[in-house]
């Protein structure tokens, strides 16, 4: 066989070798994250409302369980920092851990953190409008003294209390909105949306396992857009790192020695897309 057609060849090969493993990068995955495991899987057994994961978790029975106390050792997080708070409210916030903890569908919302223990985090992953609703409404009543619980508390004594000078108010006063409780409790790591569950068009906090995973539809479908619209580009940085992460080793190190080879003038099409490995 000639060089020229040779060439042709191994060039289309590494062609799909580059695009085929990145077309899923955002599916099925863990974020690099405190305590989610590097893969999902079957769990054996998680505990009470992380139950519906099961199946298929990004967190361990032992971290399912963490979720579900009121002074958790996962992140030494203390609910009840302005007074017990009711347990109708407090069902959300450990939904809310739950599927931030457990669920491999959060791809497509994966950022990068400037953090110490975590070095992935989520932003704007969009939460069904019922579920903000009544996240908002079963709070109202709950008291806090921060609008983002992400940072600024004293932790002085080792679980987060109120910074000196902060009162304790309803919920209702701290976040007038249900849009601003889920978008701006957790530095917006939420995005409030009026699409409804069933839509597949949003993420629910929870579902009933035998009615399976409205969420992987979700993923699914939130993973086409960022690859298919234009003015998502600026959005992809994780994901064509995690693309980059996704390649075979020889597609890095045989791709510049083919772009080297390539005689002058040949034109491949998938050449004039660009790829990005920064």
């Amino acid at each position: 066989m000639a060089a020229g057609p040779m060439l042709l060849v191994l060039l289309v090969l590494l062609a799909a070798g580059a695009v085929l493993p990145a077309r899923d990068t955002l599916l099925n995955i863990c974020m690099d994250a405190k305590h989610h495991k590097s893969k999902p899987g079957p769990e054996g057994k998680l505990h009470d409302q992380c139950s519906p994961w099961k199946d298929n978790a990004c967190c361990t029975a032992n971290t399912s369980s963490e979720a579900h106390r009121d002074e958790s050792n996962l992140y030494n997080f203390n609910w009840n920092h302005c007074g017990v708070m009711p347990p109708k409210c407090k069902r959300h916030f450990i939904q809310d851990t739950c599927l931030y903890e457990c669920s491999p569908n959060l791809g497509p919302w994966i950022d990068q953190a400037d953090s110490s223990w975590r070095r992935e985090r989520i932003l704007h992953v969009p939460l069904c409008q019922e579920d903000c609703e009544q996240w908002w409404e079963d709070c109202r009543d709950a008291v806090t003294c921060k609008e983002n619980w992400h940072k600024g508390w004293n932790w002085a004594t080792g679980r987060n209390r109120c910074p000196w000078g902060s009162m304790c108010r309803p919920f209702s006063e701290v976040f007038p909105r249900p849009k601003d409780l889920c978008e701006k409790i957790w530095s917006h790591s939420y995005r409030y949306t009026t699409a409804r569950r069933g839509s597949g068009r949003c993420i629910q906090m929870w579902f009933d396992p035998a009615q399976g995973n409205p969420n992987v539809v979700v993923a699914k479908y939130y993973s086409w857009k960022k690859r298919s619209s234009p003015d998502g580009m600026e959005d992809l940085a994780p994901e064509s790192d995690r693309a980059v992460r996704a390649l075979p080793c020889s597609v890095l190190v045989l791709l510049p020695l083919a772009l080297v080879l390539l005689p002058e003038g040949l034109w491949i099409p998938w050449m004039e897309v660009p790829v990005s490995v920064s």
